[in-house]
Formats: structure tokens, C-alpha cells, sequence
């Protein structure tokens, strides 16, 4: 089954470390990567620029809209995804909890539906 790991933590908290401390963050996002890699769970995963990068879309009353920055201001951030390939739930959480930030903000499990697209 696949999952979506969707990956919230304070852009704060980056901004807050050090050259060194930065870095050996960095290198364990690199490092768990490449082990849900070899393990078979990666399908695919991107870091995201910060939230001042955002643009938000709305269509009200058939008129387009568009924002600066995110839908909602919220204390943990958007950083990122990994889509994984899970026997089920408690694998899915088993690889979400080794995601560097799980210590410092919070990794969302969710389940992909699966259409029936015709061909």
C-alpha cells in the first residue's frame, strides 16, 4: 500500500542552527533516504522552498484569487513529502518515525487512494 509522509517542522528551527548543526541535520535526512531506498520503501520524496515561497489559489464567486504564503499560518511548516510503499499502517509509522523530523516537528501518515482509472 502506498503512503504519504507529509513533513511539518518550524522553518525556525533550521534557521535556528548552526553551519555544523545544519549540516549533520541534512546528512540524516541523506542518510534515511538512502535507507528506505535500499529497503524498498521510497517511491518518491522532495524537500520544499520555504513557505514565503508559496502562493495560494482560491476561486470565490467564479473569480480567481491568489495569496502570498500559505492557506493557514500555523506553528510547523511544509517541508517536504516521502511517498513509500508500506505492508500497512504500523510499517508506514515504523519509516515515518525515523524521519529526522519526526523529532523536531511532526510527520502526517496518509494512506493513497487507489482509483480505477479506465485506460
Amino acid at each position: 500500500m502506498r503512503y504519504l509522509c507529509v513533513i511539518y517542522d518550524g522553518e525556525q528551527t533550521m534557521a535556528g542552527m548552526s553551519k555544523e548543526e545544519g549540516e549533520a541535520f541534512m546528512g540524516e535526512y541523506f542518510a534515511f533516504t538512502d535507507g528506505i531506498k535500499k529497503s524498498g520503501h521510497y517511491i518518491g520524496g522532495e524537500a520544499l522552498q520555504p513557505v514565503a515561497t508559496a502562493t495560494s489559489v482560491r476561486i470565490r464567486n467564479g473569480k480567481l484569487s491568489t495569496t502570498a504564503g500559505p492557506f493557514a499560518e500555523t506553528k510547523e511548516q511544509l517541508g517536504g513529502y516521502y511517498l513509500i510503499n508500506a505492508r500497512d499502517l504500523n510499517d508506514a509509522i515504523q519509516v515515518a518515525a525515523k524521519t529526522p523530523s519526526a523529532r523536531t516537528g511532526a510527520v502526517e501518515i496518509r494512506p493513497i487512494v487507489e482509483f480505477d482509472m479506465p485506460a
